[in-house]
């Protein structure tokens, strides 16, 4: 795919939508780093649903601590894997409190060094709450980079690397918010909703549903 057709595509897509955000709800970078590792393997409604609850109590590393791991476990229980997850978001508060001040870290190396935060996570975060140029790639966004040929590669990293490189440096702030929905709710995985896609002209798949 040219520069030409990938500054077209999202050239659409700012104009369709001009101020894309997350569908996890949060007010604060420390909410939106909750709302995130909850979000591994769960929906982001599921999601919602939990923390909505979650951050009426309790939104600062320090008010998670004083809840308590048992009643963090019992605020998420309707999020897959919420064992596991209550376990790292309740140990990320401690190193949060004890090493940072209460404070979310704006750099990569201490986002990544929280339990249950990974590239990903720190990506989304980094983006979404500090207005950072980095991209989340998760499943659709994978899936989409490679079918579209927006930004071809053989895993994550390489496709993020990928988009770095190739979305027009205008668009690329939000490019991860885009990619996301279109890979959501119209290139899903089985069955592409390629008639109801502003930029299936532009796309190199060659299996479109038209």
């Amino acid at each position: 795919m040219n520069k030409d057709k990938r500054f077209e595509i999202f050239r659409r897509w700012h104009a369709e939508n001009p101020h894309p955000k997350t569908e996890l709800n949060f007010s604060s970078p420390f909410e939106l780093l909750v709302a995130v590792t909850l979000s591994a393997q769960s929906t982001d409604k599921g999601v919602n649903k939990a923390t909505d609850k979650l951050f009426e109590v309790a939104n600062t590393p320090q008010a998670i601590l004083d809840l308590g791991q048992d009643a963090l476990r019992e605020h998420i229980k309707t999020i897959g894997l919420f064992n596991n997850k209550a376990k790292n978001v309740y140990a990320a508060c401690q190193i949060l409190v004890e090493k940072h001040d209460g404070k979310v870290p704006e750099n990569r190396a201490d986002l990544e060094a929280l339990p249950g935060v990974g590239r990903k996570t720190a990506n989304v975060v980094l983006n979404t709450a500090f207005r950072q140029l980095t991209m989340a790639v998760d499943t659709h966004i994978f899936r989409l980079s490679n079918r579209t040929g927006i930004a071809k590669g053989k895993d994550v990293v390489e496709v993020e690397k990928g988009l770095l490189k190739h979305v027009p440096k205008d668009f690329l702030l939000d490019a991860h918010h885009w990619l996301i929905l279109h890979g959501r709710y119209i290139c899903v995985a089985r069955k592409p909703r390629c008639a109801a896609c502003n930029i299936s002209d532009l796309c190199d798949f060659k299996e479109k549903n038209l």
